[in-house]
């Protein structure tokens, strides 16, 4: 077994996966390129314990539900409180004031906070699945896909992990173009998007009602999703795109609480007619009028070429190679856009393997390459306010443009990275041997300085807190 193969299975591990856990380098060293195309091929890579976990439907109506109840059991007990309060002023008995009605509603669990809930165990499978990866290529792709395809748990906490798991985790090594269908229609994306209420001028309800028409779904479409923002396309295209997204809507929980949440075309809410965008005339087709107009946009260059750079720009380099942008975008092209294929060619590029580091990981990554270094699970209860105090909050991008891609934008969060890897060292170092952990977390990748720098630490917990803060082990 070669130095060479070491090295570029410790590089493969840390560029494409998440980290080696305890033994990860050896294994993969004989063909380190040949491990990734294989996870590639495994079924079901991608998929989390769908069978455990309510729809994306099912969540928002068991949320909903919570807050009714809650908000009655506030509303019984203000009544109860004013009760009280007025039977406490009154000076005589002669009067006393009608006791409340004593509705029979079922004592609260001050556990059972039911988005919490949800919310915990679709993050602890996320955890598990990238903890659990023998590399973590497949789920790297999914955590840049949901990343691209972004919601916000700000805007609708119920289905941000359902949305994960029913829009991008069974398209990630399929086609883009059925990927893009599924994210489009998802009633989170509807909702995160203001897409739900917005109503063509001209439609039936639009006249009756005089309101409005939202670009924010369409808009982000062309500029995020698909063609990129210098992909040729003018505001006339965003609104006419728009006009043909209208009626994508959601079918409310408060009037249907057999099918509230799921997706639903509203006609009367469409604006009708033949619709124009990118010199290209849809006609009024209903919900396939969208569904025509996403395809092509699936299929067109432009798409391919915003592809490519971001999937380089993710796993490569901030400024990735113009030659392999461009082998990842002919990729997509020939391919009708099929997404295995496209990160096969990311595997088979010689510019993917260049031994330069410079890349920071983003905080999820690093903190999840920490935990697999040092053999340590992830608890939701745990990881999810680190990531908060790291600047990446799970499923809580800033803006429709998902977290940043860049090392710039996450220098100044190292200070924070700091505190975590010390708060983790301080709990974890002393079971652990440091130096066993830098062989299988870095082997050939860690310089000469850095083993120096560990080996000098005055304790287990700061030699550890010096290896996960390390040049080596922060970049990709």
């Amino acid at each position: 077994m070669t130095t060479d193969g070491r090295f570029e299975a410790a590089l493969a591990l840390h560029r494409f996966g998440f980290g080696p856990r305890p033994g990860g380098i050896q294994a993969i060293a004989s063909d380190p390129r040949g491990a990734l195309l294989s996870e590639l091929d495994r079924s079901s890579i991608t998929r989390v314990g769908d069978a455990r976990f309510p729809s994306s439907a099912e969540a928002a109506r068991a949320v909903y539900d919570f807050r009714q109840e809650r908000q009655a059991r506030s509303r019984q007990d203000q009544a109860r409180k004013k009760a009280e309060a007025e039977a406490a002023a009154m000076s005589s008995a002669e009067a006393k004031p009608p006791a409340p009605e004593n509705v029979a509603m079922p004592a609260p669990d001050p556990a059972a906070n039911v988005p919490q809930q949800i919310f915990g165990r679709e993050a602890q499978a996320r955890f598990d699945a990238a903890f659990d990866g023998d590399i973590g290529f497949a789920e790297r792709l999914v955590w840049f896909w949901s990343n691209h395809f972004c919601i916000s748990a700000d805007k609708i906490v119920s289905m941000v992990g359902a949305y994960e798991r029913e829009a991008i985790r069974p398209y990630v090594l399929g086609r883009f173009g059925d990927m893009l269908q599924a994210v489009v229609r998802h009633p989170g994306m509807l909702f995160y998007l203001d897409n739900a209420g917005s109503i063509g001028p001209n439609s039936v309800a639009g006249i009756n009602r005089s309101r409005g028409l939202n670009e924010n779904l369409a808009r982000e479409i062309l500029e995020l999703h698909t063609l990129g923002v210098r992909g040729g396309y003018t505001q006339q295209d965003v609104l006419r795109f728009a006009y043909v997204l209208t009626g994508w809507s959601i079918i409310p929980i408060e009037t249907n609480p057999e099918h509230g949440g799921e997706f639903v075309f509203i006609r009367r809410m469409h604006e009708p007619g033949a619709h124009e965008v990118l010199n290209k005339t849809y006609p009024d087709q209903n919900v396939e009028q969208g569904r025509s107009l996403l395809a092509d946009l699936a299929h067109h260059p432009a798409t391919a070429e915003h592809v490519g750079f971001k999937l380089a720009r993710h796993f490569v380099a901030d400024e990735p190679p113009p030659n392999l942008v461009q082998v990842l975008a002919r990729r997509f092209r020939e391919t009708d856009g099929d997404l295995k294929e496209v990160a096969k060619a990311l595997v088979a590029a010689p510019e993917s393997w260049a031994p330069s580091r410079d890349k920071i990981k983003r905080p999820a990554e690093w903190l999840i390459g920490a935990l697999r270094a040092c053999n340590v699970r992830p608890g939701a209860r745990r990881f999810l306010p680190t990531l908060v105090l790291l600047g990446e909050p799970l499923w809580r991008p800033f803006a429709p443009k998902g977290f940043p891609d860049d090392s710039a934008s996450w220098l100044d969060g190292l200070s924070q990275r700091l505190d975590a890897a010390n708060t983790f060292a301080q709990r974890n170092a002393e079971m652990m041997d440091v130096g066993e952990v830098l062989e299988g977390a870095l082997g050939p990748l860690a310089s000469r300085e850095t083993r120096e720098t560990v080996a000098r630490a005055e304790s287990r917990a700061q030699a550890l807190t010096l290896l996960l803060m390390s040049p080596e082990f922060l970049r990709r």
